[in-house]
């Protein structure tokens, strides 16, 4: 432990003795006073300090509020289509709760108050009540039922078909990155099977060269998106669960080995818009992962380039397929034969719109 631990520790332990002594010196002076005395004492004491903790919080949640409303992602516009949705429901529901929340604990804390034990009041028995019970219960179920039903709905769309016009990019997860695909010029995923995995041979995400699609997909560094254009993305995972957490976008998914997961959206607004939306020159969008997997989870994190349909082009014209990272001859010596891959990996890629839950 360290210094500053140790420190903490002896604090905690004081603070303790503190309050053991505080309640041992409010006994004795509960027998030299007199417990009835002393027990009346002590509720108005109690009152009033619950009445003073009511508007201490409830001034200290604004205060926070105000204080930190910018640090949060809320305040900003959703950068894709899906996201408006999805701050719309959050919206809702903090209107729900921080409704019932500012109503219960006002009513909670002040009847702590205005009703403390006293001789001149006796407390009113009261078992049950048949139209009160149906109330507090129907009314929450009714609520709950309608945000779920939103959230429902909003979910298989994120997660439905894509537009035709959908590019389309396949997202690999391992620890601790990500790994970037995009088809070439045939506009087809080559296929890929885990036992082919070399990263030494310039083969991270296990392509079979044999399969003539793989020979111009793209393996980039960044992921680079169009404004106003649908893209649809493939989600693998090569080891532990992941998970594909688009915050600016206001939209994550898991990454599963073995059955990838895809969902779709269009993205609003360029990177440089973005930066004049937040007043910040160095805002990036960034793609990290939203499921602890590991050690190095923290240090998960890739970023997102969402431009014009002209810097796009330029930018993937610029890209060399990674077939050529992995022959750099061109691929004049023989290819070695893939181990019977074909069928594994056709029923993989044919699991890429089996739905999974995310967490």
């Amino acid at each position: 432990m360290t210094w500053t631990e140790y420190f903490v520790v002896i604090i905690v332990v004081l603070i303790f003795i503190v309050i053991f002594q505080i309640a041992k010196a409010s006994e004795y002076v509960s027998v030299l006073k007199g417990e009835k005395k002393a027990f009346e004492q002590n509720n108005r004491i109690n009152g009033f300090l619950m009445l003073l903790f009511l508007i201490l919080g409830l001034s200290a949640a604004w205060w926070c509020n105000k204080l930190l409303y910018k640090k949060t992602l809320l305040w900003a516009p959703s950068a894709s289509d899906h996201g408006e949705n999805i701050d719309t429901m959050m919206w809702i529901t903090l209107a729900i709760t921080g409704f019932v929340f500012i109503v219960t604990q006002i009513l909670l804390f002040w009847f702590a108050f205005r009703y403390q034990s006293s001789e001149k009041r006796k407390a009113h028995y009261y078992p049950h009540n048949n139209k009160l019970e149906l109330l507090w219960t129907v009314v929450p179920a009714i609520a709950l039922t309608v945000l779920v039903s939103f959230g429902l709905y909003y979910w298989y769309r994120i997660t439905g078909e894509a537009p035709k016009e959908a590019m389309e990019v396949e997202v690999t997860g391992h620890q601790f990155g990500w790994e970037y695909r995009y088809p070439g010029k045939d506009g087809v995923l080559g296929r890929q099977h885990y036992k082919l995995i070399d990263p030494a041979k310039s083969n991270p995400l296990g392509q079979d060269w044999n399969d003539v699609a793989n020979r111009d997909d793209l393996h980039p560094s960044e992921l680079h998106l169009v404004v106003n254009k649908p893209v649809r993305l493939v989600i693998r995972s090569q080891d532990v669960i992941h998970d594909v957490g688009l915050a600016h976008f206001r939209l994550k998914m898991d990454a599963v080995p073995g059955t990838p997961t895809t969902m779709w959206f269009t993205p609003k607004y360029t990177t440089e818009q973005m930066k004049k939306i937040t007043g910040n020159e160095n805002f990036v969008y960034e793609i990290s992962c939203d499921q602890m997997c590991g050690s190095g989870h923290y240090s998960m994190r890739g970023v997102i380039v969402v431009e014009t349909q002209e810097e796009f082009d330029k930018w993937i014209t610029s890209q060399k397929p990674q077939y050529l990272a992995a022959h750099p001859d061109g691929g004049s010596t023989p290819l070695p034969a893939a181990a019977d891959t074909s069928k594994a990996t056709g029923m993989i890629q044919g699991a890429a719109e089996a739905p999974v839950a995310v967490h």
